[in-house]
């Protein structure tokens, strides 16, 4: 392993209100394990994270209910031209967020390097970097270019500049352009919020819309996202279509550290989180990465998704995250290096041992056919999704496993994932489980040809009280009560 400043502390900064994002428990390991001290600014309770032998201190991040942050110049469809005067109650503002890195910073009493681990604060992170500098070590990315970036309505035209392919999409300006749009596009199709680190708790920021009449309705719900949707061709999905690119750029396309992964398990299906991957070479994914950050000059850690059309053979970039991602770990090489600890070396001034020298990412130095697993995910992934594709040709059917939450040398955290995500399955079953048993009990309960204390009419014997169901469309949130984040 390299020599790190260990005099250098990392902070690590989380805005969303996740509290198993196992993301963070790997960055807080992997610092942690360098002998740095990992401190934690959270937007969320403690949760599993907060248990990690590696974290010296989790620094609370005041809740804030009286102003949104405030967006870059776009209106409420995601054009430019005008201030944004919305949000979602509880954004933490640059401002707000500013005060309490400064407080931070005060407490540790030297520069520490500053790590963002969601979009919302790789963002702000980068706009306020001209005004942490001496307390906070941060790569040298244009401060407006990470909400470019993980805007989903301006990474079209990122990528049509740069000339990487992009599924086609479209911005509706009204609910009637949304309806006709998404049947000129070709139904069905995949439906997105441009800023999904502006949605309300508990709403996935991407569906897949069927009918005309659904793309009307989500479009209605444009005020209450607090960003622009936009409806993108369905790319269809194979086996071994999902892949992934991580990343520490340095500029002109060069990488201290980087590789492609392929996606083998999801949860949910198909479109959700990486559950199983694998880190395995494609120099196609590779490829457009270096294209992508030399034609951006792009600076810091990256997280890329592709899927590939099997129709073409082209991978399509489909999201741009200027964070790590959750699965970062499983690009650990030979030095034990990973996007975050190459960060940390960089920034501080060491080397990066083995570090590429020319602008191309090259194949995996470590680990070829390496596997990281999220054990919640990858279980009901096992258990009620489709076969995964086989390992590729020439990768070894056995290889080194990383594992997101169990580690014997800190195993609280795992312990603690267990218990509240059973605790959380078991608490939504029950309250599934509830309406209908009130219904009933409310039905026994009142004797025939009594009178509602509301006013109501009397109930006969040989009725039951009208229970109205709310059936979800197909765009509707369909979350599993096992699911975690």
């Amino acid at each position: 392993m390299p020599s790190f400043a260990t005099d250098v502390p990392a902070l690590l900064l989380r805005l969303d209100p996740n509290p198993y994002h196992h993301g963070t428990l790997g960055a807080a390991r992997s610092l942690g394990r360098a002998g740095i001290e990992v401190h934690a600014l959270l937007g969320s309770v403690r949760g599993p994270v907060g248990t990690t032998r590696f974290l010296r201190r989790v620094h609370s991040l005041p809740r804030f209910r009286a102003r949104s942050l405030p967006l870059t110049g776009t209106d409420r469809t995601g054009r430019t031209g005008g201030p944004a005067r919305y949000g979602p109650a509880g954004t933490v503002s640059d401002a707000q967020l500013e005060s309490a890195l400064t407080e931070v910073s005060a407490e540790l009493g030297r520069p520490a390097v500053l790590l963002p681990l969601d979009d919302h604060g790789a963002i702000a992170a980068a706009r306020l970097a001209p005004r942490l500098a001496g307390r906070y070590l941060l790569p040298a990315v244009e401060p407006s270019l990470p909400a470019r970036l993980a805007d989903k309505a301006e990474l079209a035209a990122v990528c049509a500049r740069a000339g990487i392919a992009h599924p086609a999409t479209v911005l509706p300006g009204s609910a009637g352009e949304a309806g006709r749009e998404a049947v000129a596009l070709g139904l069905p199709v995949v439906a997105k919020w441009s800023r999904p680190w502006l949605l309300p708790p508990g709403r996935r920021s991407t569906s897949l819309v069927r009918t005309r009449a659904e793309a009307v309705r989500l479009f209605e719900r444009t005020e209450e996202a607090g960003s622009a949707l936009l409806f993108q061709r369905r790319l269809p999905h194979a086996p071994g279509a999902d892949w992934f690119f991580h990343g520490y750029a340095v500029g002109g396309g060069r990488f201290l550290i980087g590789g492609a992964g392929r996606k083998e398990r999801a949860w949910p299906p198909h479109t959700g989180l990486t559950a199983v991957g694998r880190w395995l070479p494609s120099p196609a994914v590779e490829e457009a990465a270096e294209r992508l950050t030399a034609a951006l000059d792009y600076r810091g850690i990256l997280d890329l998704d592709f899927r590939l059309d099997p129709a073409t053979g082209v991978h399509h970039l489909v999201d741009f995250n200027p964070r790590p991602g959750a699965q970062f770990r499983l690009f650990t090489d030979e030095w034990g290096l990973d996007v975050v600890r190459a960060q940390h070396l960089h920034l501080t001034g060491h080397a990066v041992p083995g570090a590429v020298s020319g602008p191309r990412p090259g194949g995996p130095r470590g680990g070829p056919g390496r596997v990281f697993v999220v054990e919640n995910y990858a279980l009901l992934a096992t258990l009620l999704g489709p076969r995964p594709p086989g390992p590729a040709a020439g990768q070894p059917g056995r290889a080194p496993v990383e594992r997101a939450w169990f580690a014997a040398d800190d195993p609280l955290p795992f312990a603690a994932m267990v218990a509240g995500w059973l605790g959380r399955c078991l608490g939504q079953a029950l309250r599934a489980t509830s309406p209908a048993r009130a219904a009933g009990m409310q039905a026994r309960a009142v004797p025939p040809g009594a009178r509602d204390v509301s006013g109501a009419q009397p109930v006969s014997g040989a009725q039951t009280p009208h229970v109205r169901h709310h059936e979800p469309s197909q765009h509707a949130e369909r979350r599993n009560p096992c699911t975690t984040s």
